[in-house]
């Protein structure tokens, strides 16, 4: 991974994970619910850390209020600021072999799994996740 810019670290006004979840070829997405930040935006699940919290402790608190889903955070994949000062690392995860996707309204819409390509032709996707996988293209990001 790249060490973040220094300038960029001085606009940061938050930390969040996101967790990236594979089953077969396809990522694990999901659309915002109406009454969140970024509604009707598809994403990768995931959130904000809170103070005093460890990123991988964070994912799984994440993904259980979102999705009700257990899920094992495997290794850091990558790092990067939001043009608005979120810094995000992205996870590399598995969900559990007990684990059931059921998505809280309050915060998600609809839940998918979606390849790379299909991600890329949804003008509702967020550009933190464009971004991510365009990088993955470039071979910036190894997901094996």
């Amino acid at each position: 991974m790249p060490p973040a810019d220094p300038k960029t670290e001085l606009t940061i006004r938050r930390h969040g994970v996101v967790a990236v979840i594979m089953r077969e070829e396809r990522f694990l997405v999901i659309r915002r619910a109406a009454g969140i930040a970024a509604p009707g935006k598809y994403c990768f699940p995931g959130g904000g850390i809170e103070p005093g919290e460890l990123e991988d402790e964070a994912l799984r608190r994440e993904l259980l209020e979102e999705l009700a889903a257990e899920v094992q955070p495997l290794r850091c994949i990558w790092r990067s600021v939001t043009p608005w000062g979120v810094a995000l690392s992205w996870w590399f995860s598995a969900l559990t072999d007990t684990a059931t996707i059921v998505p809280n309204p309050a915060e998600v819409d609809s839940v998918h799994w979606l390849l790379r390509d299909e991600m890329l032709t949804l003008p509702e996707l967020l550009e933190s996740n464009r971004l991510f996988l365009d990088a993955i293209a470039a071979g910036e990001i190894s997901l094996s």
